[in-house]
């Protein structure tokens, strides 16, 4: 599976109420995180980004506390993945349970300037920045999790599974 958009470039330690700030967790409806999606890091973000969409970042993306809000708010917003120098881990797993695709590359995420446009393999894990014509290297998403981001998250994962008696 291939991915296509524009870069968004975000700094180091973005983290959970950055990407969907606490005041709007009243709500677990999707579509209505979307709307709040990084706001606090930039007020229209939401507005300005088109489907497929890629969040670029530095180190620790996805910090702070545990809550699955914050990448469905990203997925529901229609960011295609995030490419970050790393990870928190609760955010690292959260997002594979949501079936939002994420991928470590500090090189990437070094390299890549805001509006880039990217191609990013899911399978392989290579991110072409088309505008620059450079080609990096994350490290790729084990053949299991693929599986769960092509299901659209861990539940859908595990039904379709338990439907078919695997």
């Amino acid at each position: 599976m291939k991915l296509n958009g524009a870069a968004w470039k975000f700094g180091n330690d973005i983290d959970t109420d950055v990407i969907i700030p606490a005041r709007h967790l009243n709500t677990s409806d999707p579509e209505e995180l979307a709307k709040h999606c990084m706001e606090d890091g930039d007020p229209e973000f939401y507005q300005k980004i088109n489907g497929g969409d890629v969040i670029v970042a530095g180190k620790n993306f996805g910090c702070g506390s545990s809550r699955e809000h914050a990448p469905i708010a990203i997925k529901a917003a229609g960011i295609s993945c995030v490419i970050a120098k790393s990870f928190a881990r609760i955010f690292y797993r959260n997002a594979f349970n949501i079936g939002l695709p994420i991928f470590e590359c500090p090189e990437a995420a070094e390299k890549i300037q805001p509006g880039d446009k990217l191609e990013v393999d899911v399978d392989s894990g290579e991110i072409v920045n088309t505008t620059k014509n450079e080609t990096y290297q994350a490290t790729p998403v084990p053949e299991f999790m693929q599986q769960i981001i092509a299901a659209g998250g861990l539940i859908n994962y595990v039904s379709k599974r338990v439907k078919n008696n695997e």
